[in-house]
Order: C-alpha cells, then sequence, then structure tokens
C-alpha cells in the first residue's frame, strides 16, 4: 500500500473526517471509530511507517512520547479502572491497517467489551531455555 492510499495518511491529510483528540507536528491522536470502550484512542505518527519493525527511531521516540499525556487525559475525564496500550504488527497479529499506531483503551471492568487471552507456559521454559532466547535476541539487535 503507498502512502496515497493509505487511510490514515488521508485522515492526517483531513482529506478523511476523524473525531481529532490531539496533533502536533509529529503525532496525531483521534477516536477509533469503532469504540471497543468510550475513548479508545489511535496514536499515529504522521510519518507514514508500515508497523514498528520499519520506524525510524526519531519517528518511535516522537510517537511513543505522546502516549502517557494522551493516556492521562483519558483517565482524567472518563476515571476509567484500567488501560491497555496496545500495537498490531502484521495481519497474522491483526494488524489491519498498515500504517503504525497504537490503541489506547480505557478498561471500565468485565463486560465493557475487551478481553485479551494469555496462555502462559511457565512450565515450558527452564531458566537455562530463557537466558538462551534472551542471549539470541540480544545477540539480533541492531544500533
Amino acid at each position: 500500500m503507498s502512502h496515497n492510499d493509505c487511510i490514515f495518511c488521508k485522515i492526517i491529510d483531513g482529506e478523511i473526517p476523524s473525531a481529532k483528540v490531539y496533533e502536533d507536528e509529529y503525532v496525531y491522536a483521534f477516536l477509533d471509530v469503532s469504540q471497543v470502550t468510550k475513548g479508545h484512542t489511535l496514536i499515529i505518527p504522521k510519518t507514514h511507517t508500515k508497523n514498528i519493525y520499519e520506524t525510524p527511531p526519531e519517528v518511535a521516540r516522537e510517537l511513543f512520547a505522546r502516549v502517557p499525556k494522551i493516556a492521562s487525559a483519558i483517565k482524567e475525564v472518563y476515571q476509567p479502572i484500567g488501560m491497555n496500550s496496545l500495537n498490531n504488527n502484521e495481519e497474522p497479529a491483526d494488524q489491519s491497517v498498515f500504517h503504525l499506531h497504537i490503541h489506547v483503551i480505557p478498561r471500565y471492568g468485565d463486560g465493557d467489551g475487551f478481553s485479551s487471552n494469555w496462555t502462559v507456559h511457565t512450565d515450558d521454559y527452564s531458566s537455562e531455555d530463557l537466558q538462551q532466547i534472551a542471549k539470541e535476541i540480544n545477540g539480533n539487535l541492531t544500533s
């Protein structure tokens, strides 16, 4: 998908209307049209980047620096009992718009519309296994 076909770029450019929550030189935040819970906000960089893997450090720095500010404003206004922030990368991880975005989802209690299911594998990995996994990841970090 080219930058010109990106729905989020069109929102930033004002070609598609949005319920804008926040905007500055680097970041645009707006309500998700499919509100999972009241106040569900998407925070996106104005620089088009497909996902977390392709995001330059300076774009990530500006994007993630805004998340606490926006989450705190949602918390102040709606007094949720918790907040989820998440990012999906690639289609198998449920990314449906291929412009990096952070979901900030206020939580109001059981049955509020959001759920995440975790299956922990505590017994599947020894401390030696965890050390080996950490070593493999660390060995592939780029500067």
